[in-house]
């Protein structure tokens, strides 16, 4: 038998999913033509589901220092900091980031995947506990994963079930790490952070919050909702990524507790992976600056979210709880939304499907990232496009208030196949929804 053979369920699934025409997990883009527009299958199509929230990916000083740096130092580094040395744009990386934050100390990882693996991993030990989000992105369940310490769940955005867990704990001798998110990537929602730092005084914790969707979006100088909410001195370890707000890919850790430096002889994800290229460093570099030097950007992105939130919201879908970057519109029957999503790129629009079980509540998600670099005609498209095709697909009331196509049809004539899609697709990995 092969190796493969564990697999054999999640392999006809996706084979079946394959044969409908729908496949979400392979959408190949002929070409990238700017930050918000690409093409599909020959179509120009507008992105409105790749994170690209201050629109640099295409920024002329990025672009122009990461081929500078290529010219000057060469493609890659070949091997980790520990092993190979640090590059000077390494450090200098470290540096701006840290006093970006105002913090002391800043480590920097190849991804932002391994900056939550990395940290999470090596702060807590066999006798500590760490306590998460049901909600948690994959990185930080991986990261508990990779690491001894017990886990607790506690429900999502809640602090009072949080306390009740520590409280279970506070005897047990060990350090106690709290991880929360700034901005939820799945429905935009934010987390109640000035309660979980009172949480996170009463007991004595640690707290750690991943700002990897509210770095460049949220607080006044864009350093995320730590800084929104007035409570950044009570954080004790903001992580992050390059690959949304930077325009590039990469992670880190900031923060100003004595001792943090160890870590880079302590943390395996940090150890051993190759550096980050001095390309993409400069082009981060540069990207970070033009955050601080242009809060235009982020106020141009917060009008874009709320006019397509608005937007959304009144033509009748259910969106999600607070209006972000993030914007998702909630269906209840996840073969609709296979089907919606299968025609919104039909017809020019690129956005996120998110099925169960990766979803809360058994409900899919049409998830949008909007940008800086959307045009208020790019936003007033996408909600027309998806108005329309709500409209025909029953999920809001006809113009005059006559539907042409009522919801009984649309999931006879439309919908016989792409049922199958949604029962096709695997499982999530990490998926938090819910609380066991």
């Amino acid at each position: 038998m092969s190796i493969f053979g564990k697999f054999a369920a999640l392999t006809d699934r996706y084979d079946r999913l394959r044969e409908v025409g729908a496949d979400p997990f392979a959408v190949k883009f002929d070409d990238i033509v700017s930050s918000v527009e690409g093409v599909v299958d020959g179509k120009r199509t507008l992105l409105f589901g790749t994170n690209n929230y201050l629109g640099l990916t295409f920024d002329e000083a990025a672009k122009e220092r990461s081929i500078d740096a290529i010219r000057r130092h060469g493609t890659g580094t070949t091997g980790s900091r520990i092993a190979n040395g640090s590059y000077k744009g390494h450090q200098e990386l470290e540096r701006e980031l840290a006093d970006f934050y105002g913090h002391k100390h800043c480590m920097v990882f190849s991804t932002g995947y391994q900056a939550n693996l990395g940290m999470i991993s090596t702060l807590v030990g066999k006798d500590d506990h760490l306590f998460l989000d049901a909600d948690s992105h994959a990185s930080i369940y991986d990261g508990s994963r990779l690491g001894h310490a017990p886990v607790v769940r506690f429900r999502h955005n809640n602090p009072d079930d949080l306390a009740k867990r520590l409280k279970r704990l506070s005897d047990q001798p060990g350090d106690k790490l709290i991880v929360v998110e700034g901005i939820y990537s799945m429905l935009g929602d934010t987390a109640p952070l000035k309660e979980f730092v009172d949480v996170k005084r009463e007991f004595g914790a640690y707290l750690m919050v991943d700002e990897a969707h509210s770095m460049g979006v949220l607080g006044r100088h864009g350093r995320g909702l730590a800084e929104r909410e007035g409570v950044e001195d009570d954080v004790d370890f903001v992580v992050g990524t390059f690959s949304k707000s930077l325009a590039s890919v990469g992670g880190f850790c900031v923060s100003s507790l004595d001792g943090f430096e160890i870590l880079r002889l302590a943390s395996r994800p940090y150890m051993f992976t190759a550096s980050l290229p001095p390309a993409i460093v400069s082009s981060t570099l540069s990207a970070l600056r033009t955050l601080r030097a242009e809060p235009q950007r982020r106020d141009k992105l917060t009008a874009n979210s709320q006019r397509f939130y608005a937007g959304l919201r009144n033509a009748g879908f259910h969106v999600g709880p607070e209006c972000s970057p993030i914007v998702a519109v909630i269906i209840d029957q996840p073969e609709i939304a296979v089907a919606f999503w299968k025609r919104l790129l039909e017809e020019g629009m690129y956005l996120n499907l998110a099925l169960p079980p990766a979803t809360p509540n058994s409900s899919a998600f049409l998830r949008s990232s909007v940008s800086a670099a959307h045009s208020d005609e790019h936003i007033d498209f996408a909600v027309a496009l998806m108005t329309r095709i709500g409209r025909e697909f029953g999920l809001l009331p006809a113009e005059n208030n006559v539907c042409p196509f009522p919801a009984a049809a649309v999931s006879a004539e439309r919908l016989g196949a792409t049922a199958a899609i949604a029962r096709a697709l695997p499982p999530a990995v990490g998926a938090g929804a819910g609380m066991a």
